[in-house]
């Protein structure tokens, strides 16, 4: 039998995660089956997942409609029901977090996605959902916005992990790990307990690509010595990106400063590729994967490129490999006038956006399941 490829990403030191959740997979065996043949190490949602989860299935129906009725609003009925999720998936992987003295085995729950911009209220909605869920084993998920930097440092200082979400550029990396070891400094300072509190850096991959290879096919368009490099860069950039932000890990969690904590019991703050699925179907469907295998890191996917990881992926520690070449990608995509910055900027400012929608939407549908229509027959 051929091995499973999905398992030996483990080897290798990377931990699969998925990026899902609904209830059926949970409550019909699927998700302890993907831990126990697959050995997938956790599970991550979005307020994009919960919509398609909650509006494209029956599973919800009969939760929403006895809350409706009580009287709870759209906000409550969907926090109640995604808490629910993520409580049921947490119980799922609470053998292997405790198997793996807490490295693995988390399920994140993101913070109202309309917070981004506000310190205080995500720190009160963080704390409050930290409180909720009540499992040792989930990530509160809070966006890498300039906002949300001091509400990641303070809540790592409070013991409650972390998932940093919505992360694409490599300046706004390094401002990420600060706060993550200044609020176990703080911790530390305080003369609390700093092992099993847990964070991870969610890098977005495949969103790069896609924003600066129309850039780049324009430049190709063009003709000339542009168009020769613009050519060479093409499909790039994301991996470049994600081995710079490795480099960087490594770097950092290597130095005196923070082997200071280690030495207290302190986790590194393990770089997350989201987004990997491939948004370009001129690329090989497991492309975000195969690339970026190395140690201390997870890859979080959806079902689908799961399912063709396991298929068909080869799995090999990539991370580390032509990382000058990465570095001199970043380098020439500057000559032709792409600022990499601007770029990421921009990502992260449509990623808020991307998470609001589906989030209204979701609050619309929930808003008119009200009593009123819920018992009118058909």
């Amino acid at each position: 039998m051929k091995n499973n490829s999905l398992k030996q990403l483990g080897t290798l030191g990377q931990s699969i995660w998925l990026d899902y959740i609904r209830r059926d997979l949970i409550a019909g065996g699927g998700l302890r089956h993907l831990i126990e043949e697959d050995g997938l190490r956790g599970m991550t949602s979005n307020p994009s997942i919960f919509e398609k989860a909650i509006v494209d299935s029956h599973d919800y129906d009969e939760d929403i409609r006895a809350m409706a009725l009580e009287g709870k609003d759209a906000a409550a009925i969907y926090e109640t029901l995604s808490q629910r999720d993520v409580q049921s998936a947490a119980d799922e992987f609470r053998p292997l977090y405790d198997k793996t003295d807490g490295n693995d085995g988390y399920v994140s729950l993101e913070v109202n996605p309309h917070l981004a911009h506000d310190t205080n209220k995500t720190m009160e909605e963080a704390l409050r959902l930290w409180a909720a869920l009540k499992r040792p084993n989930v990530l509160i998920k809070v966006p890498a916005t300039a906002d949300g930097l001091p509400a990641i440092q303070q809540l790592i200082s409070e013991g409650v992990s972390v998932n940093v979400t919505l992360l694409f550029g490599l300046p706004r990396y390094r401002q990420v790990v600060e706060a993550y070891i200044a609020g176990i400094e703080a911790r530390a300072a305080q003369g609390k307990p700093v092992n099993h509190v847990a964070s991870v850096a969610s890098f977005f991959i495949s969103r790069i690509d896609a924003l600066v290879d129309p850039l780049l096919e324009k430049l190709i368009a063009q003709g000339g010595k542009a168009a020769d490099l613009a050519k060479n860069l093409h499909g790039q950039v994301a991996i470049a990106s994600a081995k710079m932000a490795y480099q960087a890990f490594k770097e950092i969690f290597g130095s005196d400063r923070f082997r200071k904590l280690a030495a207290m019991g302190a986790a590194v703050q393990r770089l997350l590729w989201a987004s990997t699925s491939t948004k370009n179907p001129d690329y090989s469907d497991v492309k975000y994967v195969e690339a970026l295998i190395g140690p201390d890191t997870v890859n979080t996917a959806p079902l689908e490129t799961l399912d063709a990881y396991r298929d068909h992926g080869e799995p090999k520690a990539r991370l580390e490999q032509d990382v000058k070449q990465a570095r001199r990608v970043l380098v020439r995509l500057a000559e032709l006038g792409i600022n990499i910055d601007t770029v990421t900027r921009q990502l992260e400012d449509e990623g808020v956006e991307k998470f609001n929608k589906p989030f209204d939407k979701l609050m619309e549908t929930l808003a008119q399941r009200s009593p009123r229509h819920l018992t009118r027959k058909p």
